[in-house]
C-alpha cells in the first residue's frame, strides 16, 4: 500500500515508518521539520515538509507529490500521528488550534481525495482524568473504550473532537477509520526519565494510572490498523499488558486512593495494566510484547544496553 505518515519526525512517527516499510508498504513521511536536500539514504522513506494546519498544503500532499518525475500518491492509507502531544508547554489556543485543524484538514483531504483508510492517533487522555484541572478518578478500572468521556484540557478535547471528525467522515464517505488511544508512550530514551521515578517511589500517584505503552508495540498496532478491513470508525485502547512497577493493580489503587469510588473490575493478572486492551486483541489481532522490565530494573535504573536489542525502533 501507499501510506502517508504525518508527524514522522516525532516519537511515534519515527517508530512507525520503518515498521510499515518492513511490512512492504511504500511510505511517504511528513512533518514540520525542514527537509534535507541531499538524496535520501538507501531504504529511507521519502520525506516532505508540510504544515497540516494549512488546508491547501494538506490537500496537495494527500493528493500526491511528484518526486524525480514520478508521483508519490494518491495514498491508500494515511497515518495521522502529528500533534502537540500534551498540554502545558504551549498556550491552550495554540495546542487546540494546531491539533484540531491538522486533524480536520487531514480527514477532509482523505474524504475528498478518496483515501480508503485513515489511522488516527488519539489518546487515553480522552476520558479526561489524565490532564484535568479539577481532579477526578476513573469510574472503573481497567479503563476501556466505553468509559465515559469528560475531558477538561485542550489536549484531551482536541483528541476527542478528532475522533468525532472521524465518525462524521465515515458517515459521509467511503473512508474507513481507526482511532488508537495509546497511553504514555515510551522509547529507549524516555523509560528512565519518565518511569524511573515511579519505580524508585512505588505507590505514588500516576496521571496515567501506572499505564504505559512501548512505542514499538504502538507502531505494530498502527500497522495492523492500516492493513485491517474493519468498516466504519473503530476506537481502540492500546497499552502494555503490565503496570509500571509490577505491583498489584487493585491493591495499589486502594492504597493510593483509599476513598475513591472507582469500581475495580477483574483483571487477567495481578500486575495488569489499568487499560483494557481486549478490543484491540480481538478485532485487530494485536498483542503488546514489550515491558518496562526490558529497560529498567525494579529500582528504576537502566538495564544494560544489550537488553535494548529486543526493541528496535528504527
Amino acid at each position: 500500500m501507499r501510506v502517508l505518515v504525518t508527524g514522522a519526525r516525532g516519537k511515534v512517527g519515527r517508530a512507525t515508518v520503518p515498521v510499515l516499510q518492513r511490512a512492504g508498504h511504500e511510505v511517504t513521511a511528513t512533518d514540520t521539520a525542514p527537509a534535507e536536500w541531499d538524496r535520501p539514504g538507501e531504504g529511507a522513506a521519502w520525506y516532505t515538509q508540510a504544515d497540516l494546519t494549512d488546508a491547501g498544503e494538506v490537500h496537495a500532499l494527500v493528493g500526491g507529490c511528484v518526486v524525480d518525475g514520478a508521483t508519490r500518491g494518491p495514498f491508500d492509507a494515511v497515518v495521522h500521528a502529528a500533534a502537540i502531544p500534551a498540554p502545558g508547554r504551549h498556550a491552550p489556543h495554540v495546542l487546540f488550534g494546531n491539533n484540531i485543524m491538522a486533524t480536520f484538514n487531514v480527514v477532509e483531504a482523505c474524504v475528498r481525495l478518496g483515501v480508503s483508510r485513515l489511522v488516527n492517533l488519539s489518546s487515553l487522555a480522552v476520558p479526561g482524568f489524565v490532564f484535568p484541572e479539577r481532579d477526578f478518578v476513573p469510574d472503573y478500572l481497567p479503563v476501556d473504550e466505553d468509559h465515559p468521556v469528560r475531558p477538561q484540557d485542550p489536549y484531551a478535547l482536541s483528541k476527542y473532537f478528532g475522533e468525532q471528525l472521524c465518525t462524521a467522515a465515515v458517515q459521509r464517505s467511503d473512508l474507513r477509520c481507526v482511532s488508537l488511544r495509546p497511553t504514555w508512550v515510551q522509547d529507549h530514551g524516555s523509560y528512565h526519565r519518565n518511569l524511573g521515578p515511579l519505580l524508585a517511589n512505588p505507590g505514588q500517584p500516576s496521571t496515567t494510572v501506572w499505564a504505559y505503552i512501548d512505542v514499538a508495540d504502538l507502531a505494530e498496532a498502527i500497522r495492523l490498523a492500516v492493513e485491517c478491513d474493519l468498516p466504519g470508525h473503530e476506537v481502540f485502547c492500546v497499552s502494555a499488558e503490565d503496570s509500571v512497577g509490577g505491583g498489584d493493580l487493585h491493591k495499589t489503587w486502594r492504597t493510593t486512593f483509599p476513598d475513591a469510588p472507582t469500581e475495580l473490575r477483574p483483571v487477567p493478572r495481578p500486575d495488569a495494566s489499568a487499560v483494557d486492551i481486549t478490543r484491540a486483541r480481538e478485532l485487530l489481532g494485536w498483542r503488546p510484547t514489550h515491558s518496562w522490565r526490558d529497560h529498567l530494573t525494579e529500582a528504576g535504573d537502566p538495564v544494560p544496553a544489550v537488553a535494548l536489542d529486543k526493541a528496535p525502533y528504527e
